[in-house]
């Protein structure tokens, strides 16, 4: 039985809300099937499902399960843990999964920027494709700035409304 189920809430309206917020997700550029799994993970109860309960869920496979939970951790979308006295894992979304995906972009952002710093050289900075690789290098070291300073603007901000996390 699945959570949605077991909880007293209408499974149908749980699976339509999943499958639309994943169609937004999809929309947004993630892969489908991590949109399901992550549509799924945050609307159960728990932040919390098992492999078997994700696949009952939407109705797919333990391979399509695995793979969109493996995607979904390097992207820093959810956790793997395992259950106490198992070998069983589950998957969890946690309630600031938004800010720990975003945090870790940084990473990606310095690479980028190296990229494009190596890109202006590359093609001379007086050209016209070396001051397209410059405005574009200067825009990612300006939404790096901006990103840390509103990552503790929210870090604050979702303290004082939600408590200490």
């Amino acid at each position: 039985m699945t959570e949605s189920a077991g909880s007293g809430r209408d499974a149908e309206a749980v699976s339509r809300f999943v499958e639309s917020f994943a169609a937004q997700l999809v929309e947004a550029g993630l892969a489908r099937m991590p949109a399901r799994v992550f549509a799924a993970l945050l609307s159960s109860d728990e932040g919390s499902m098992t492999s078997a309960e994700l696949g009952e869920q939407l109705r797919i496979s333990p391979a399509a399960v695995s793979g969109a939970v493996r995607y979904l951790a390097q992207q820093h979308m959810v956790a793997r843990e395992r259950e106490p006295g198992s070998r069983r894992e589950r998957y969890r979304v946690h309630g600031d999964q938004w800010y720990e995906a975003l945090t870790n972009r940084e990473t990606v952002l310095k690479r980028w920027e190296g990229a494009l710093r190596e890109g202006v050289t590359s093609l001379g900075a007086d050209t016209p494709a070396g001051r397209r690789m410059a405005e574009t290098l200067a825009f990612f070291e300006f939404l790096e700035d901006e990103l840390a300073e509103l990552m503790e603007r929210w870090r604050v901000h979702r303290e004082e409304r939600f408590g200490a996390g």
